[in-house]
């Protein structure tokens, strides 16, 4: 087989059914040995992408290039890819040993050859125990690890992994999302992994490629990702709880700069040179990640917003406050520890130097 680098790069790849974009002339480009995550909402373009880099679908338009070879022709077989979708294409009536050797019989390697390499990789998953096992009698992440084995044993150029982990307990998830990374780590493999989840995704990719609607929104770390997000839609995706969100106008009084939301306004003036260059016009929106509001029996500064208690959710050592201001609810991450009667009235303070601000119209972020 036809050998190529461990990188990947995709030039305006786009494909239409019909009338409908799937995937919007998407370039990205995965560095050799890099781990990267495409994140979105089912629909969003991702599975397409990653069938086109396969082989199984064909683009409309655009390329594919494994290190510098132009593989946008070729067969599945050609392109020496490792693929492990969501329901494990495992031979059910075959042993473990059998799976994995699967690959390396079809290119008629050498038995003594095949044994070798079976259990190496066996070792690597930790299946040396139950290689002697029916496929059909594993546990769901024992079938996870032999279908990684049987496409690692062929040495791919890189992984295609579609939604691996998503018939995976809560558990059994985070135990495989240590292990996929300890995997890719030591075998330096490059990995492309389709998913929905962003907490698969945040705790695993080196960077992450957000998508909506067939276009890319935003590829980048996932500190990037989470404290500069492109626009409102990632801003939305990402984090949990999720980042709140409140209209307002921007305007100016006295020599100094709000964000009037109507029921409270926030100082801005040392922002306002960027907010007026960069928005399209006086209609923005404010985020604020939950995390970044803290809440006082009064107030502190000027900025200090009067509220309500409106509804408390304790998740573990933290809790979820929920306070009303007017008509705008907004989310705070506040200590397990924090009780208040529900209607209490108390004051809650944004850190300024996290808040987020978007074009209400284009929906781009300007800080």
């Amino acid at each position: 087989m036809q050998r190529f680098g461990k990188s990947l790069r995709l030039e305006t790849l786009r494909k239409e059914f019909g009338s409908l974009v799937a995937v919007n002339d998407l370039t990205l480009e995965v560095k050799s040995g890099e781990f990267v995550s495409l994140l979105g909402p089912s629909g969003c373009g991702k599975s397409t992408t990653l069938n086109m880099i396969a082989g199984l679908l064909s683009p409309t338009s655009g390329r594919i290039y494994v290190g510098d070879t132009d593989i946008t022709g070729l067969s599945p077989i050609q392109r020496n890819v490792g693929l492990v979708f969501q329901n494990y294409a495992v031979f059910s009536n075959m042993t473990v040993y059998d799976n994995l050797a699967f690959g390396l019989k079809v290119r008629k390697v050498p038995p003594s050859e095949i044994r070798s390499e079976v259990l190496k990789v066996a070792e690597t998953l930790e299946l040396t125990e139950i290689l002697g096992t029916r496929a059909s009698k594993l546990r769901l992440d024992e079938s996870q690890r032999t279908a990684l084995g049987r496409s690692m044993i062929t040495k791919p150029a890189f992984f295609l992994l579609d939604e691996p982990l998503s018939n995976l307990d809560a558990g059994l998830r985070s135990t495989m999302r240590v292990e996929l990374k300890r995997i890719q780590r030591e075998l330096e493999q490059t990995i492309l992994y389709v998913t929905h989840d962003q907490v698969e995704a945040m705790s695993m990719a080196d960077r992450i490629a957000v998508m909506d609607h067939g276009i890319l929104q935003q590829y980048d770390t996932r500190d990037t990702l989470y404290s500069h997000p492109a626009n409102r839609f990632v801003a939305t995706f990402i984090g949990s709880p999720s980042m709140n969100f409140v209209d307002c106008s921007f305007t100016e009084s006295k020599g100094r700069a709000y964000l009037d939301a109507t029921e409270f306004k926030l100082d801005v003036t040392k922002m306002a040179d960027t907010i007026k260059k960069e928005a399209t016009g006086a209609e923005l929106t404010m985020g604020i990640r939950p995390e970044d509001i803290t809440v006082e029996s009064g107030a502190r500064t000027e900025n200090a917003i009067g509220c309500e208690v409106f509804m408390t959710e304790p998740v573990g050592s933290k809790s979820i406050v929920t306070l009303s201001t007017g008509k705008s609810l907004v989310k705070s991450l506040v200590p397990g520890t924090f009780r208040a009667e529900l209607g209490k009235k108390l004051w809650m303070e944004f850190n300024m130097s996290k808040l987020h601000i978007f074009d209400r119209k284009t929906e781009e972020a300007i800080f």
